[in-house]
């Protein structure tokens, strides 16, 4: 067997879902939805598998944009999208089934979201 390598593919809010759905007609499994912040900036990417062939998308967004779900595709997908939400802050809309903020409990709301100046001078006064 030969193994290719991953592709990684830059994507829009609006060509999400067509992209998503593409990959999906292809016969595509979702593997995962990862999602990291680089500064004000989250990277999203949504991993894809055929024969042990990965294809990713990726996508990038400033803080406070909203992104569409895709669980009207891959309806796993809803576990991702409200883990993402709780935790980044990110506005997933349409998710199939919503938790509405309490998928992920946590003592800091949106732990890994954009913190303010503000918040950040409050957590150094507690260390």
């Amino acid at each position: 067997m030969i193994r290719e390598e991953q592709k990684m593919q830059d994507i829009t809010p609006d060509s999400l879902i067509r992209s998503v759905q593409a990959m999906k007609d292809g016969g595509k499994r979702l593997v995962q939805i990862g999602c990291a912040r680089i500064g004000d900036i989250f990277e999203i990417n949504y991993s894809f598998d055929k024969d042990y062939n990965f294809e990713n998308l990726k996508l990038t967004i400033p803080s406070g944009l909203e992104v569409p779900s895709v669980s009207g595709i891959y309806t796993c997908a809803f576990v991702y999208e409200n883990e993402i939400h709780d935790l980044y802050g990110i506005e997933i809309t349409g998710i199939a089934i919503d938790f509405k903020g309490t998928f992920i409990r946590t003592s800091i709301k949106y732990p890994f979201g954009v913190v303010s100046s503000k918040e950040e001078d409050a957590c150094q006064n507690k260390l």
